[in-house]
């Protein structure tokens, strides 16, 4: 009797094992080209872009639950990355100079040709200007102070070595009064490094937007010019209504699991015609939700306002980043060569301090007027519906989401921590790198950082 219940026990132990091995085939069987998608994409961009070690990059931004699970093999040679997982859903990720890495799916790699993007080359060594133009720093700081406070701060905002705290920071820098304070980077990161901004690459959208409003080629009032949307309710969305996240569309966004934002972004080859398909579902400026596709949609609308492909690619760089002196730029297309402005862009830590001092002075770049006037006022009120939390592709502290953080700040934000703080009133911009904010208390540490400098 004893034998037989133990006998049952275990029939019982392996039918649940085997019942919750097919849930877990299930649940990957669905993600599969999504999985394999975004560790493709990741490691060719890190690898050709970044140039990280790739065992860094499997062990830092592969190492999650399912995307663990894929097998990626890099071809230097071909400059190219593919993706499986047991030999099933392969995908690839193709490096372009210039355009960094894209998508191409098993299509083959000549079938999305790109151009070059050839930007303006900035050929004076950089060590030899002085910050913001150029990386050669000053050897004083202000009076008042508390530099050491301030340094021991950002030491705390790392893990310790062989002490792991979960704050997973790559890099962080204060800028005040447009005087480089403090930078450090995590170990195998250097200030030459490029880091994925995310979705901070939708204030570069916001930006492009605004270069071409002040040359009059785009108008954020008038409904914008989507020919699939003439015939139907789409028709009386505005520019305004995308930089604000309120045009109404339907659209779901998690990064975790199934949803329109990873179909797009680890399926798709052509992300701009996966968003212009999202259905009606609420009236223009009415509803606020945050949308990857509202992104990708105003990237293809600002690549329709070129004539030429060249012309398209080169504008970000000559009108924007040359501008600011953002040498390590590259903000990245999908196979199509139309930019993923909801998320795909790299640059150094110094780079993205460089582009929150663009905001902090108005648009204004050492006395060059780069956006219009007023646009950062534009770009920093509430959108409706957003309760304060959400400008033109910026987030705000309107709401004191950030409760010891000025009000009148305003933030890049993107996934997995990545940050850009622009505040006004403390003439201060931060930018804090990294592959997880999950104890990263982004309140506690920018409230102490304005604490150590001189009173007002």
């Amino acid at each position: 009797m004893v034998l037989s219940k133990h006998n049952s026990r275990r029939k019982v132990i392996a039918l649940i094992s085997i019942a919750i091995f097919i849930m877990i085939l299930i649940y990957i069987g669905k993600r599969l080209t999504i999985i394999t998608g975004y560790a493709a994409k990741g490691m060719c961009s890190s690898v050709f872009v970044a140039d990280r070690n790739p065992e860094s990059v499997q062990q830092n931004d592969l190492n999650f639950f399912p995307v663990n699970l894929a097998t990626t093999n890099i071809n230097t040679g071909k400059k190219e990355v593919s993706a499986t997982i047991f030999g099933l859903a392969k995908q690839k990720a193709v490096y372009h100079e210039g355009c960094g890495c894209s998508l191409v799916s098993d299509k083959p790699t000549d079938a999305f040709p790109l151009s070059t993007r050839i930007g303006m080359k900035l050929s004076l060594n950089p060590d030899t200007i002085n910050w913001p133009a150029g990386d050669k720093l000053a050897d004083t700081i202000p009076n008042g102070l508390q530099i050491r406070e301030l340094k021991h701060l950002v030491d705390l905002a790392f893990d310790s070595p062989g002490k792991e705290t979960g704050k997973q920071t790559t890099a962080i820098i204060v800028v005040y009064k447009d005087q480089l304070l403090v930078e450090k980077y995590a170990g195998g990161f250097t200030r030459k490094t490029r880091m994925l901004g995310w979705s901070m690459t939708k204030s570069i959208m916001n930006a492009m937007v605004g270069v071409l409003v002040k040359e009059k080629k785009l108008d954020i009032n008038a409904p914008v010019p989507v020919k699939e949307w003439e015939h139907d309710k789409r028709n009386h969305i505005t520019l305004n209504n995308l930089l604000h996240m309120n045009s109404g569309l339907k659209w779901t966004e998690n990064y975790f699991d199934l949803s329109d934002a990873t179909n797009m972004l680890f399926k798709s080859d052509q992300m701009y015609n996966v968003a212009i398909h999202a259905s009606y579902l609420y009236p223009p400026d009415s509803i606020w939700f945050y949308s990857s596709g509202t992104a990708n949609i105003v990237s293809g609308i600002v690549r329709n306002a070129f004539s030429d492909e060249a012309t398209y690619l080169q504008f970000p760089y000559k009108t924007l980043f040359n501008s600011l002196n953002m040498r390590s730029m590259i903000l990245e297309s999908d196979a199509s060569g139309t930019f993923v402005g909801s998320s795909y862009s790299f640059a150094t830590a110094r780079d993205w301090a460089r582009f929150g001092m663009l905001y902090l002075h108005d648009g204004v770049w050492q006395g060059k007027q780069i956006l219009p006037e007023g646009w950062v006022t534009y770009s920093t009120t509430p959108a409706k519906g957003s309760r304060g939390r959400y400008g033109a592709f910026f987030w705000l502290n309107k709401n004191k989401f950030l409760p010891d953080v000025p009000v009148d700040a305003f933030y890049c934000d993107g996934f997995k921590g990545q940050r850009v703080f622009i505040i006004p009133s403390r003439q201060l911009v931060i930018v804090r790198l990294g592959f997880s904010y999950r104890k990263f208390n982004f309140n506690e540490f920018v409230s102490s950082v304005i604490r150590t400098l001189p009173s007002h």
